[in-house]
């Protein structure tokens, strides 16, 4: 059973997924909504859906025919919080690169 760090990345994978999450910001939203910008069938954006929904990205909510969904940034704050972890380690590396280019300009100096 994949953890929920694995099923977030996996649902964020797609870019398609990733554009129904951009559009959920607004607000809910059914599945004729979220299908319009894409050339997809809807059975196609459904099966997008359930991917999100597995990942606890998404919530769907069932009034009379309609299955609206809304996002859930539980999962999206895990991620960036797994992701922040490296923050660290990639800003030594700017620095590093920064003195040694600090370095080889000074030394560029002293040439001329």
């Amino acid at each position: 059973m994949p953890d929920s760090l694995s099923l977030t990345f996996g649902a964020l994978a797609d870019p398609t997924r990733r554009a129904m999450l951009t559009r959920l910001r607004r607000g809910e939203a059914t599945v004729t909504e979220l299908a319009q910008p894409f050339a997809l069938s809807l059975p196609a954006i459904t099966k997008h859906l359930k991917v999100l929904e597995r990942a606890g990205l998404i919530s769907r909510s069932r009034e009379a025919k309609w299955r609206p969904s809304r996002l859930d940034a539980g999962p999206l704050k895990e991620a960036a919080g797994w992701i922040d972890q490296y923050r660290d380690f990639w800003e030594a590396q700017f620095d590093r690169l920064d003195e040694y280019l600090k370095q080889l300009q000074h030394e560029g100096n002293k040439e001329e």
